[in-house]
């Protein structure tokens, strides 16, 4: 057995126990803590309060959430509540992540139709989006740190920056051009662990 095979069977073996209650509570205190984006508080939840997942686990789960159908924290919720309690606690999740802000998004709805022309309400909705953009940033920065640790996967990053930023291509496109190479990557990163 590898050294790489070793760590990957260790981890599983002292992987947490969550019932879909727990999964449920978590996941809606994640729901509720962020709008506009819940990801960065997603990551300091399971990743640095909870200690559910290790840093490199959570981005490995976000990295094949962000490339199928769908927002990126309802995959994360199912993957994670699917990894933890099967079925159920991939449901127990999703319901915990969107229920809440359901409810409270529909009350917002209804008092902006009553308070969208005042100014200080644009205000504050200028301020809010500003906010979720510092997160999100800091969520990326915290992600990229990781791969410090393994300079080469930082041409991926690059690769991938060009392609979607210089020449604005879509998702498909830049997964099907930075793939191979993150593949091969990833298998020296392995090796080495």
């Amino acid at each position: 057995m590898t050294k790489s095979q070793y760590r990957i069977l260790s981890n599983l073996n002292a992987l947490k126990t969550l019932t879909p209650s727990q999964l449920f509570i978590s996941f809606s205190k994640i729901g509720m803590s962020g709008f506009g984006g819940v990801l960065p508080w997603a990551r300091r939840t399971l990743v640095e309060r909870d200690k559910v997942l290790s840093s490199e686990e959570f981005s490995a789960i976000l990295g094949i959430c962000q490339i199928v159908p769908g927002p990126n924290i309802v995959n994360l919720a199912v993957c994670i509540g699917s990894r933890f309690a099967g079925a159920r606690g991939a449901l127990a999740a999703v319901l915990g992540l969107t229920l809440g802000p359901i409810c409270i998004v529909m009350l917002l709805a209804v008092l902006y139709t009553h308070y969208s022309y005042m100014e200080s309400i644009q205000g504050v909705l200028r301020g809010i989006s500003a906010v979720g953009v510092g997160l999100i940033a800091s969520t990326g920065i915290k992600m990229l740190r990781d791969e410090l640790r393994f300079p080469a996967m930082l041409l991926v990053v690059l690769v991938t920056v060009i392609a979607a930023s210089y020449y604005q291509l879509g998702l498909g496109w830049v997964v099907l051009i930075a793939s191979p190479l993150a593949w091969f990557l990833a298998q020296k990163k392995a090796r080495k662990l």
